[in-house]
């Protein structure tokens, strides 16, 4: 259904638009198991026509959903079941903290918009850049503060319409990125971010472009959690482009 509505505005000329947005639980880290506590968005990003929109918090979860809501094409809005409950601290063993606590929980009652396609600057950094989303955004501030690395920790938002310009500026600047999300990495939707990051900054990296995912094959006898990449993996990543990939 999705997939046609995304059709919809090429298949009449312009005629007819498809505003339609579907709400989705996403991604794991809540002991939902194999079946419930998947990481699908690169399969909705392959739909040509179709908005794929990923909030961190509810500040933008307001925002975002009610510019889905308004926006004429199909809009997929994925919701982090990981932070229903509250942020964590990017270690999958603590437990969240209230939202109540968290600047970006206070929301407004009135009703506002946040632009789709348009990335947020969670840390300013200047030694390398950090591209995530969702539930891995707090992942990776915490990766950032265990290696004590200058990271710019950037939430995309969106993954479709994507914010090249924002992705592109900060990688010129540090020079070195690293891409996090909880799908598994082979086809994840890291591999399409490292091939722009490639094709636009090229001739500013100074470090090959690490990827930090969940695993392609899930393990026996492990607790979910330790499928999705948490602090430490991340640090790793962070120290290795840091000394050029070695």
């Amino acid at each position: 259904i999705v997939s046609e509505a995304a059709k919809l505005r090429y298949r009449s000329a312009g005629q007819f638009t498809s505003p339609i947005t579907v709400r989705s639980p996403y991604g794991g880290g809540i002991f939902g198991g194999q079946t419930h506590s998947q990481s699908p968005e690169s399969l909705f990003t392959h739909i040509a026509g179709l908005k794929v929109v990923i909030p961190s918090n509810p500040y933008d979860a307001k925002g975002l959903l009610t510019a889905a809501i308004e926006d004429d094409d199909p809009v997929i809005f994925f919701e982090p079941k990981r932070l229903y409950n509250g942020p964590f601290d990017g270690w999958h063993k603590n437990p969240v903290s209230p939202w109540k606590t968290q600047e970006l929980a206070q929301v407004p009652t009135g009703k506002y918009t946040l632009p789709i396609g348009k990335a947020r600057i969670m840390r300013e950094g200047s030694d390398v850049t950090i591209l995530c989303y969702g539930t891995m955004v707090w992942v990776s501030l915490a990766g950032a503060e265990h290696a004590g690395v200058d990271a710019e920790v950037i939430d995309l938002r969106t993954l479709v319409p994507l914010d090249i310009e924002t992705i592109e500026t900060s990688v010129k600047k540090t020079g070195r990125c690293v891409i996090v999300h909880e799908a598994p990495k082979t086809s994840g939707f890291g591999g399409e971010l490292s091939a722009l990051v490639q094709e636009r900054c090229f001739y500013h990296l100074e470090a090959p472009i690490a990827r930090v995912t969940g695993w392609d094959t899930p393990y026996p006898h492990a607790f979910e959690w330790e499928y999705f990449p948490g602090p430490e993996r991340v640090a790793e990543a962070l120290k290795s482009v840091m000394t050029g990939g070695r």
